[in-house]
């Protein structure tokens, strides 16, 4: 966690530079160490050891590395493998719902400490592109939790944070055809 920079520091609100392939060691090695903070965050021994916050997302820009790369690590149900794993680099939504989605609970951030009540409407449906480690691309569709842990972190890439997206005046309001994700 003390790696993990906070609200405030200017890499996050910068936009991150394209990464070119191959990855140089050290991008190789961020990749790692991206999937591997996410991994010791949702392991409740290790998080408790190293005081982490649990995390399904991290961005290279929150180690202070302006970058375009992200990890997102979203378990599955009790038991049953991740519903995604994957380090994405470069990645670019292609197309979006006009659907929109929002957690009831808000968001949360671990480059953000404070707890920033509201809802972050974000498009419930999306076309992603995005390259793997060793720059093979890829193009996925995403819905509901997956598609918003994945423009929560695009987001980190731009330089945006989630609370950038809840309304000043009213925070709790959200159109009345969204979906309310639990």
């Amino acid at each position: 966690m003390k790696n993990i920079i906070r609200e405030g520091n200017p890499i996050l609100r910068a936009r991150s530079s394209e990464m070119t392939f191959p990855l140089s060691n050290d991008d190789k090695q961020l990749a790692h160490d991206l999937m591997e903070f996410l991994e010791n965050s949702q392991d409740e021994e290790i998080a408790e050891k190293y005081h982490l916050r649990a995390g399904v997302g991290l961005a290279a820009p929150q180690l202070a590395i302006s970058k375009r790369m992200t990890a997102v690590l979203i378990p599955g149900p009790e038991g049953e493998e991740p519903s995604l794993k994957q380090v994405l680099i470069n990645p670019t939504i292609l197309s979006q719902s006009v659907q929109v989605a929002a957690l009831s609970e808000g968001e949360g951030c671990l480059s953000v400490d404070r707890d920033v009540p509201g809802y972050v409407p974000r498009a419930d449906r999306i076309t992603l592109r995005y390259f793997d480690i060793e720059g093979v691309q890829h193009k996925i569709r995403l819905k509901n939790y997956e598609a918003i842990v994945v423009q929560h972190e695009i987001d980190h890439l731009n330089g945006i944070l989630f609370f950038d997206h809840i309304n000043n005046d009213k925070p709790f309001a959200i159109p009345n055809d969204a979906i309310m994700l639990e």
